[in-house]
């Protein structure tokens, strides 16, 4: 996944300037002029001006994100304040380059809000994110400023821009259309309290997230184990440990915990208390409640779209993705549900036989699924994931992915000790390309916490750039979930969650390789539903022989992973894709649901409105959404309102650009690579996603890779 958390501040307004303090105007915040103390404001001393971690404290965040506002406020007077006439330089590079003070200090407060989250930086988020969500609303609605680019956009044909410039020109264009900023004055005071809000509103989601995730454990004795391999109960013991509590297994709902409990433990009655726990997050009734939060969450993004001329927010949201209308989501998702849904009724069958030989006497629940489909797996296949993880060890698999990346791009990655870390944990590296030279810093960050979000993602604390040819390396970070072992022991993986760290390595590849000139334009700064193509590519690599023969070695021999296991790995791929795709398009279509209705009534109830959704395309009741409303974070808490599709969408790209590879009869192949490398992963949002897709693989793509991938042919 990727959290936008990183936000190139826009630009500011020009009327909330002119009512007074410029600050406090457009933030709402009190700001007591800038802190020669503040290390947020300071140069970095360090390598490659990486944030210097070990002196920021939560109380810096304020005054520092406060004094960037003002600057950028007092910038964008200056643009239009300019008599002259609108050029891509007063204007467009003048708003480029109008907040550096604001972008680098918010490039370490959105991340450390999502990995570091304690009580005093929620305390600032919840204060900040709406002052900041105002901010941008301010700029970006600022009728002086839109007007100096709405005239520069209707010249562009005419003006002596590079093709990178006329691109730049016109995506402030469509962030200022989208931003409202053609909108009449009272409209654009409304939208930027709509934004204010939704920020606010988004923020108090998450942390209630986390919160909720975190209040729910299960303590478990030595008798209450069975069937959990050895590496889940350590996990377990480690997790009683961190809570003071050295004789005691703890079971969380973090997902590394959660799920290969409901897929190994042997009592039903714990794996049904578990399931219901995870499925009810944020709806427990408890202050952690999530649901009136989405019902003015989606309150306000439809009134949002109202004012901008679109009958939904759906509609709004694709009008600037490459899916371009929800009708275009819906029918790709359908496509895929029908074959999807038939294969989940074929293995819900299988179960249930299974379940019977046995003498259950009951009919399969959610929280059986994922441990009878581990019982016929076993069967079918003779494999378990307790096999292969003896070699799959996290440290080996990165190091494997920085070993594909130098097959196919010629990268290299060097451990730095040096480089700051926010965590001890993490893992820091200097990046460089085949000619030896920098290309960007890169952080890892494998292990879960109670004060960091769960999943998985990629985010920027710096993004790439070159304006006048001053290079700005970029400083990427990756963070997973897994369960911390004791001191000296290995981080053993599945193979899902050895694709999941290439998978997030590919979003890091993104930003790293990135080579444009303009930050707006820069790494992964692309439409939502083709931003997950390329991190999604990357997976395939996992599975490749090279790959295997070198990185899948047994933790404590060093044997390679012995061949019948790979083929058997292989062979049972497609295994459970029933349930694994319709539990991914039952989010992603109530996800589109949510945002393609019309008003929303006052006593909206989202639980009914769930079930009303399964009800309409025939859900099997077995299984729940992956991730249900009240803890929808991708959709309520990121930047996948509407959008959560893309990962459909991608896939699309993603198959049919691996196939590219395949077909010449060589994985790696360097003119493959090097395609890929130019207009893929280099090329951020230079072109649209299209265009881009097009000149790679020389047509456009087709969804009959995706369903062979999926095993649906």
């Amino acid at each position: 996944m990727l959290r936008r958390t990183f936000l190139m501040a826009s630009a500011s307004s020009a009327a909330a300037l002119a009512a007074g303090c410029a600050t406090q105007a457009a933030t709402g915040a009190n700001y007591a002029g800038p802190d020669t103390d503040n290390p947020l404001l300071k140069d970095w001393n360090t390598p490659f001006g990486v944030p210097d971690f070990a002196n920021i404290k939560a109380e810096h965040y304020k005054p520092a994100l406060l004094q960037g506002m003002t600057e950028q406020l007092a910038k964008v007077d200056e643009i239009t304040a300019v008599r002259a006439a609108p050029s891509f330089d007063n204007t467009i590079l003048a708003l480029e380059q109008s907040s550096p003070t604001l972008n680098k200090v918010n490039g370490v407060f959105g991340n450390l809000t999502g990995s570091m989250n304690d009580e005093a930086l929620q305390a600032v988020d919840l204060e900040m994110s709406p002052a900041l969500a105002r901010h941008d609303a301010a700029i970006n609605t600022n009728a002086a400023l839109y007007a100096r680019v709405e005239t520069l956009y209707a010249q562009r044909n005419d003006l002596d821009l590079t093709d990178e410039q006329k691109r730049l020109l016109e995506r402030y264009y469509v962030r200022f259309r989208r931003a409202g900023a053609h909108l009449d004055e009272a409209q654009r005071a409304r939208m930027a309290e709509i934004d204010g809000r939704l920020s606010e509103l988004s923020t108090q989601f998450g942390q209630n997230m986390l919160a909720d995730t975190a209040a729910w454990t299960m303590e478990l004795a030595e008798s209450d184990l069975a069937g959990l391999p050895p590496a889940l109960k350590e996990a377990a013991a480690q997790a009683g440990r961190d809570r003071g509590k050295d004789s005691v297994y703890v079971i969380t709902l973090q997902r590394s915990s959660v799920e290969p409990f409901l897929q190994y433990s042997e009592r039903r009655d714990l794996r049904e208390r578990a399931f219901n726990a995870w499925a009810a997050r944020g709806l427990n009734g408890n202050e952690f409640d999530n649901r009136a939060i989405i019902r003015e969450i989606l309150t306000l993004r439809t009134e949002r779209a109202t004012l901008l001329g679109f009958a939904t927010y759906a509609d709004f949201q694709l009008d600037d993705r490459m899916a371009r209308t929800p009708a275009n989501a819906y029918d790709l998702m359908m496509r895929v549900w029908t074959p999807a849904v038939a294969r989940a009724n074929e293995e819900k069958a299988d179960m249930q036989r299974m379940i019977d030989a046995e003498g259950g006497g009951f009919a399969l629940q959610g929280w059986d699924w994922r441990y009878y489909a581990e019982k016929v797996r076993r069967a079918r296949y003779d494999i378990s994931d307790a096999e292969v993880q003896p070699y799959l060890e996290f440290d080996r698999i990165l190091e494997g992915s920085f070993w594909v990346a130098n097959r196919l791009f010629g990268l290299t990655f060097t451990p730095r000790t040096d480089i700051p870390k926010y965590i001890e944990d993490a893992r820091t590296f200097e990046v460089s390309n085949a000619a030896g030279e920098p290309i960007g810093v890169y952080l890892a960050d494998p292990y879960a916490r109670p004060i960091k979000n769960s999943g998985a993602w990629m985010n920027s604390f710096r993004r790439q750039s070159a304006i006048n040819g001053e290079k700005v390396l970029p400083v990427i970070v990756n963070c997973w979930n897994y369960n911390k072992p004791q001191p000296g022991q290995p981080t053993l993986l599945t193979w899902d969650d050895a694709e999941t760290v290439l998978h997030e390595f590919g979003h890091a590849l993104h930003g790293l390789m990135s080579n444009v000139t303009y930050p707006t334009l820069a790494g992964t700064a692309v439409a939502r539903d083709y931003v997950e193509f390329p991190s999604q590519v990357m997976e395939h690599w996992v599975g490749t022989e090279d790959f295997l023969s070198r990185f899948a070695r047994h933790h404590q021999t060093n044997e390679p992973m012995p061949a019948e296991l790979i083929a058997k790995v292989r062979a049972s791929k497609t295994f459970n894709q029933g349930f694994s795709t319709v539990e991914y398009l039952l989010s992603a279509i109530v996800d589109m649901d949510l945002h393609a209705q019309g008003a929303i009534a006052a006593d909206f109830d989202v639980s009914a409105f769930e079930a009303s959704a399964r009800a309409r395309i025939n859900a099997p009741v077995e299984i729940l959404l992956r991730h249900r409303p009240t803890h929808f974070s991708h959709i309520f808490n990121g930047g996948y309102a509407a959008g959560y599709y893309g990962y459909l969408w991608a896939e699309v790209l993603e198959a049919d650009a691996y196939r590219a590879f395949e077909e010449t009869g060589d994985v790696f192949n360097p003119e493959v690579a090097a395609r890929f490398k130019e207009y893929i992963f280099s090329a951020g949002n230079l072109r649209p996603p299209e265009a881009a897709f097009e000149l790679f693989r020389g047509r456009a793509a087709t969804v009959q890779p995706l369903l062979a991938q999926r095993g649906f042919n």
